[in-house]
């Protein structure tokens, strides 16, 4: 047993990175997902958001009035689950679906209400955000999302292919 008072004995050791991962990669994303939304979702759940409804606020609010495509395509997320999304934000009037500027399309816009939303769930997005870095480390979650940024750009390069 290692003499490093860091290490938790429920953590697993670290692994050989030349031997090929052990176990469904899509699991253990999946529950490591599942946890970190969960995490977010009690922090927000203060102002009555979770965490997918706080990020579509915030995306639609930081890129401007844009198409539900554009939206989705920035997002990284398939139409039919940003159409679902946002459904609820406006429902709530935290966001608003107008006709675009050549009459056939549509523009996805966020209202006063749901900037003044944002800006209250914000102060509880970061809290949750200084939480996890607390939970994991700081330098572990750095390490969690450059790997993440690495994935997703290896997906990218074959989409795009």
């Amino acid at each position: 047993m290692s003499s490093d008072s860091n290490v938790s004995p429920d953590v697993p050791p670290a692994t050989d990175a030349s031997a090929p991962p052990l176990g469904c990669t899509n699991f253990k994303l999946r529950q490591l997902t599942r946890r970190v939304t969960q995490h977010y979702d009690q922090h927000l759940a203060q102002v009555g958001l979770r965490i997918t409804q706080y990020s579509l606020l915030s995306h639609v609010d930081l890129l401007g009035p844009l198409s539900p495509g554009e939206l989705a395509r920035r997002m990284d997320m398939d139409a039919s689950t940003l159409s679902r999304n946002l459904r609820p934000l406006q429902l709530a009037g935290w966001v608003s679906t107008k006709e675009g500027l050549d009459g056939r399309s549509r523009v996805v816009a966020i209202t006063e209400s749901g900037q003044a939303l944002r800006r209250q769930a914000q102060r509880h997005w970061k809290a949750a955000q200084v939480a996890l870095n607390a939970k994991l480390g700081v330098a572990t979650v750095a390490a969690l999302h450059g790997l993440l940024d690495q994935g997703l750009a290896a997906f990218h390069a074959t989409d795009t292919a």
